[in-house]
C-alpha cells in the first residue's frame, strides 16, 4: 500500500471454514477522514481486530465512546455511527449469518445490535501491521484452533431458510403453511443461531440488495428506484422507509456523505460461500 492509501480487501476462506465464514477483510487508511460514518446492517455478524487508532461508536444516547480493539458484532438491525480516532487498520471476519453461533458459545440474540469486548478471547492474537495476506492467515490459524477446541455446526433448517432469503426465493415452507408450533420452533432457532427472526433477515437482504445497488459509483436515483422493485419492494415509500430504518437517512443523503470504511465495505462484491 503506498502512503497514505487506503485499502479494502476481501480474502476467501479456506474450505475448512467455508460453512461458517463468508469472508476475511482487510482495511487501512493512514489518514482518514474523521466525519462520521453510518454502517448498514447486512444480516452478518462479524469479528473485528484494530490495528489502528480505535474507532468511536455512537451510543443510544448520542455520546461516542471508543470500541475495544477486538470485538464481536452481531447482527444489526439499525445504523452503527462511528467515527475514526487516527489511522486505520482492520483485520475482520464476516461469519455466515447463521456461523457464529458456536463459535461464540452464547445465543447470537445476545448480541444483537451490540459490540461484545473479544479482547481476552483475542489475548495474545498479533496479525503483522500492514501485511493484509499475513493478517488474513493469522486469522485463520486462529479460527481453525477455535473451531478444533469446540464442535461447530449449521442447524440446516435454519441454512435453508437463509439461503432461500438471500436468493429471493420463497421461504422452504410459506409461513402460512407451517403450524403454529413449527413457526414458534424456527423462531426460536432463528433467535439462538442467527439472532433475529427470518422475516427481518429477509428485510435485511432485500435492503442490501438496493443499497449495495445504491452504492455503486455513478448510480442516480432513478436506478435506486428500479433497484428497489427488481428486489422487491412495493414503491418508492416503502424503500424510504427502509432506509430510515436500517441507515438513519435517505439514500441520496447517504450517497453524497458517505466516507472510508463505510464506502468501501458498501461498494465491494460479496465472496460467495
Amino acid at each position: 500500500m503506498a502512503s497514505g492509501e487506503e485499502r479494502y480487501q476481501e480474502f476467501a476462506p479456506p474450505p475448512a471454514l467455508r460453512p461458517f465464514v463468508r469472508t476475511i477483510w482487510t482495511y487501512a487508511a493512514p489518514d482518514p477522514s474523521r466525519t462520521i460514518q453510518r454502517i448498514a446492517p447486512d444480516g452478518c455478524p462479524e469479528l473485528v481486530f484494530d490495528l489502528g487508532a480505535p474507532y468511536a461508536e455512537q451510543g443510544e444516547d448520542g455520546l461516542f465512546r471508543l470500541q475495544p480493539p477486538a470485538l464481536f458484532a452481531g447482527q444489526m438491525t439499525r445504523p452503527l455511527i462511528m467515527h475514526p480516532t487516527g489511522p486505520t487498520e482492520l483485520v475482520a471476519v464476516r461469519f455466515e449469518p447463521d456461523g457464529a453461533r458456536d463459535f461464540l458459545g452464547l445465543p447470537l440474540s445476545t448480541a444483537t445490535d451490540r459490540r461484545l469486548d473479544m479482547v481476552e478471547r483475542l489475548a495474545g492474537f498479533a496479525p503483522p501491521p500492514g501485511d493484509p495476506e499475513g493478517q488474513v492467515a493469522a486469522f485463520v490459524a486462529w479460527l481453525e484452533d477455535q473451531r478444533r477446541r469446540t464442535a461447530w455446526r449449521i442447524d440446516p433448517v435454519v441454512r435453508a431458510e437463509i439461503t432461500a432469503a438471500e436468493a429471493e426465493a420463497p421461504a422452504p415452507a410459506p409461513v402460512s403453511a407451517r403450524a403454529a408450533s413449527a413457526q414458534r420452533a424456527l423462531q426460536r432457532r432463528f433467535a439462538d443461531r442467527v439472532g433475529v427472526s427470518p422475516r427481518l433477515l429477509r428485510s435485511i437482504f432485500r435492503f442490501r440488495r438496493v443499497f449495495d445497488h445504491a452504492a455503486r459509483p455513478g448510480e442516480d436515483v432513478e436506478g435506486w428506484l428500479e433497484a428497489g422493485l427488481q428486489a422487491g419492494y412495493f414503491d418508492q415509500p416503502q424503500m424510504a422507509r427502509d432506509f430510515r430504518r436500517f441507515l438513519g437517512c435517505t439514500a441520496t443523503d447517504w450517497a453524497r456523505d458517505q466516507h472510508a470504511l463505510a464506502r468501501a465495505i458498501a461498494s465491494q462484491a460479496r465472496v460467495a460461500s
